[in-house]
């Protein structure tokens, strides 16, 4: 006479963990090419930003700001805005432009 039971056997409980297994590897990728893609999205919306309020500042006082330090001082930009989401530094160039500093610029010497 078979038994009805009602529970799960080792063998399927170990097949279910397999197939987590399986697609938690799968996903684990992904997930952190896309934190570098929102990284490299949130730094370029950054410096349009940065970008807007330099010519914010110029139309005001005819000249280009020679830093973002200036920005800060004259509230243009909070102080914990100077750099991109990711870390990366931001300078302003002597034309006005809005430049990051990433790793490739400073060992350049640009």
């Amino acid at each position: 006479m078979i038994r009805n039971s009602k529970g799960f056997t080792l063998i399927e409980m170990l097949i279910v963990l397999l197939i987590i297994s399986v697609l938690i590897l799968v996903t684990i990728p992904n997930v952190t090419k896309h934190f570098a893609t929102i990284d490299e999205k949130g730094c370029d919306a950054y410096v349009n930003m940065v970008q807007g309020q330099v010519e914010a500042y110029k139309i005001e006082h005819k000249k280009f700001p020679t830093s973002i330090d200036q920005l800060v001082e004259e509230k243009y930009l909070k102080e914990n805005e100077t750099t991109c989401p990711n870390g990366e530094l931001v300078n302003i160039q002597e034309d006005g432009s809005v430049v990051v500093n990433n790793k490739e610029n400073v060992s350049d010497g640009t």
